[in-house]
């Protein structure tokens, strides 16, 4: 399955969990119910999962934790914002380069309609 095809997948029930819960949950509440829907579809998805970052000889071990990862080809950021910072999509973008991720989403749960909270990032992607 693409990255487009997966990201289609994801703004569904994205848009299943907003219309019928609303804004204004902890991010973990939407971050566990879009696990559970994702697996629940037959998709491999791992949530906070510890990325690691290299800098000349130093590891870090821990240089973030992904909310989730779909298929180890999307990544996912969460927020339960009022409005998402320019900071947010510019962390996404570092996030995918670091898990080799060419496609992320931002999904923002806090967004009046969710239509609205939805940002797609891609880097290095085929048309």
């Amino acid at each position: 399955m693409s990255e487009n095809e997966l990201a289609t997948i994801v703004v569904d029930i994205a848009y299943q969990i907003h219309t019928r819960l609303g804004p204004g949950l902890l991010e973990s509440v939407y971050q566990a119910i879009l696990l559970h829907e994702l697996r629940k579809r037959g998709l491999s998805v791992e949530s906070e999962k510890p990325v690691p970052v290299v800098w000349d000889e130093l590891a870090l071990e821990i240089g973030f934790r992904a909310d989730l990862i779909v298929e180890g080809k999307l990544i996912l950021e969460l927020k339960s914002v009022d409005q998402i910072a320019k900071v947010h999509k510019k962390q996404l973008l570092t996030y995918m380069r670091l898990t080799n991720c060419r496609l992320g989403l931002l999904i923002n749960f806090g967004a009046e309609l969710i239509k609205d909270g939805v940002s797609r990032v891609a880097d290095k992607l085929p048309e």
